[in-house]
């Protein structure tokens, strides 16, 4: 599924919800950082009951290594759907693979 997902990021042919066009703006994330984090990406957490429909959490990092998680849909559809993004808590991820258990 991580090809399609590629695929669908190389074509522009994804967009962004609302809530993460909020998010990537606050926590200063760009476009140009969600398609790097893509390009090396790996799904982490899948969510095939989500309540608005299949979902993935992708782990990628951008050139300048910043680790950056993208909660986004299943490449279903035409456009993909990116519910939000953010830089991971190290406090809260292991290795930002694995969730820690607090």
């Amino acid at each position: 599924m991580i090809a399609e997902i590629r695929q669908r990021i190389s074509a522009g042919k994804f967009e962004f919800s609302k809530h993460a066009t909020d998010q990537v703006v606050i926590r200063n994330i760009t476009v140009e950082e969600i398609c790097e984090a893509f390009a090396s990406g790996e799904i982490i957490e899948d969510y095939p009951d989500d309540k608005y429909g299949p979902s993935c959490l992708i782990f990628g990092r951008t050139h300048r290594d910043r680790p950056i998680h993208i909660h986004c849909s299943y490449p279903t559809r035409e456009y993909l759907k990116i519910i939000t993004a953010y830089e991971p808590d190290p406090a809260l991820w292991q290795d930002f693979r694995v969730r820690r258990i607090v």
